[in-house]
């Protein structure tokens, strides 16, 4: 393995003989220059300024990005749409310029909050309603490989970038190599107020219970947010190595522009594109994790016979399937439900497959499938309608997705679960629970205490 020193001067020295390689005079587009990293990434550095982080543990996936090559916002219920115009326009020309043919490729984070409206108590400090965001310096590690890949607008002055993509290795490389981060000592977390309280939340369901019964509704997930608070400022390279470790089979995501940090472990993908393969989950359904093996055991089997967990399920695999249906040219039956199993939790997980029409992108997908009944309820319009007059509180990123999108716009959103705002040494955390006929207040509140446990857990030790 190469010393980081070494390792950056080599690096420096292969930027300065293939920069020449970019076509830096064209009107207009992007160029990517993709340079060999000699071994997997370990860890992604947290660095002063807007970046973005998804690691994956069991698939030895990480990406990062840091600074900002290009951007684009959108707003409204015609988000999507808007964006996509914004972006297919502007990266129509992204050159990708692989000199030690790696096989990578630049790549951008598509995010979305929960609700295509701005929020009616904006922060300056929140991250846009939707985003489309190319970073300057991104890291990729898949399959025992990995690269760093700068990117620039075009036109492009050769000595500028050449001497501020040299700051940029000398900031990233040192970092990279340095062994993951130890745990701190459990540190007690000060619990806030939780909007709404359980007065609140019990007054919410029964009314969502209500809708349900005069069938307006089948289901609507119902969402509550905890603040805890620290004793010291929360190390966001450790509660992410604390969130992976903790949490393998979830993709843990941190994104930030500006001051706070949006943070997420979730286990549900809404979605994965590989140029007409689609695959999308459908998870709904949940039960708690027992320390003893037989009583655990006990509970995965209950789950699977709950009659109110498989019907909250299935309502969830058929608007799964019916949006996928518009896009597609073949579907296979929903394989499951089978059980997903979390270090405090374990859900029931269906994945829809099949073959996608010709031009569907990440963002027609996106469209069709967010949100899901998983996150919002169902029918979905009348759900989301239902929440944004009696919710009390402003979801924000939670029950959005995020995701990471290549050069052709294919690529893979995760739904935004098991989250966390945080600034400094307060922390916001977000968890919800799907009411349908049968639920009950005080379980729907217990399952909420679970989902916010995972997060809880993890900053405990950052």
């Amino acid at each position: 393995m190469l010393a980081p020193l070494k390792a950056l001067e080599q690096l420096q020295a292969r930027l300065r003989e293939t920069i020449s390689a970019l076509p830096l005079d064209q009107p207009d587009g992007f160029a990517s220059l993709i340079l060999e990293w000699p071994h997997a990434l370990n860890t992604a550095p947290d660095l002063a300024g807007p970046q973005f982080h998804f690691a994956h543990n069991h698939r030895g996936e990480r990406r990062a990005g840091y600074g900002i090559a290009g951007e684009w916002l959108a707003e409204g219920p015609e988000r999507l749409p808007r964006l996509r115009a914004a972006v297919t326009r502007a990266t129509a020309n992204w050159q990708q310029i692989d000199p030690d043919e790696t096989g990578f490729s630049g790549f951008g984070l598509l995010g979305l909050a929960a609700s295509p409206h701005p929020p009616l108590h904006a922060d300056q400090d929140d991250l846009p309603n939707a985003l489309f965001w190319l970073p300057e310096l991104a890291l990729c590690s898949r399959s025992g490989q990995a690269a760093l890949i700068l990117t620039t607008p075009l036109p492009a002055q050769a000595d500028a970038l050449l001497s501020r993509w040299t700051a940029r290795l000398d900031q990233v490389v040192p970092l990279l190599d340095q062994p993951a981060l130890d745990p701190l000592t459990p540190a007690h977390l000060e619990r806030g107020a939780s909007e709404p309280d359980r007065e609140i939340w019990r007054d919410l369901v029964f009314a969502a219970l209500d809708e349900i019964d005069q069938e307006r509704l089948e289901k609507v997930v119902v969402c509550r947010r905890l603040r805890l608070e620290g004793h010291r400022r929360f190390d966001l390279a450790r509660l992410n190595a604390a969130l992976t470790y903790l949490f393998p089979s979830c993709q843990v995501i941190q994104i930030r522009r500006n001051r706070s940090s949006f943070v997420a472990a979730t286990p549900e993908r809404l979605f994965t594109q590989y140029r007409d393969r689609i695959e999308a989950d459908a998870i709904a359904g949940t039960a708690c994790r027992a320390d003893d093996a037989e009583r655990d055991a006990e509970i995965t089997k209950g789950l699977c016979a709950c009659e109110k967990n498989l019907r909250e399920h299935q309502v969830v695999v058929d608007a799964v399937t019916d949006g996928l249906r518009q896009c597609s040219r073949h579907l296979e039956p929903a394989d499951g439900p089978r059980i997903l199993q979390l270090n405090n939790a374990q859900h029931l997980w269906s994945v829809v497959r099949g073959q996608l029409l010709p031009g569907v992108d990440v963002f027609r997908l996106a469209e069709l499938l967010h949100p899901t009944p998983a996150t919002n309820g169902q029918p979905r319009q009348v759900a989301r309608d239902w929440l944004r007059r009696n919710e009390p509180l402003e979801r924000g990123w939670y029950t959005g997705v995020a995701g990471i999108v290549e050069p052709d716009l294919t690529g893979e959103l995760w739904v935004l679960l098991r989250c966390a705002r945080i600034d400094d040494r307060i922390a916001d955390l977000y968890a919800g629970a799907g009411i349908v006929a049968g639920s009950d207040p005080s379980s729907e509140w217990q399952e909420t205490e679970h989902k916010l446990a995972a997060m809880a857990t993890a900053l405990q030790f950052a």
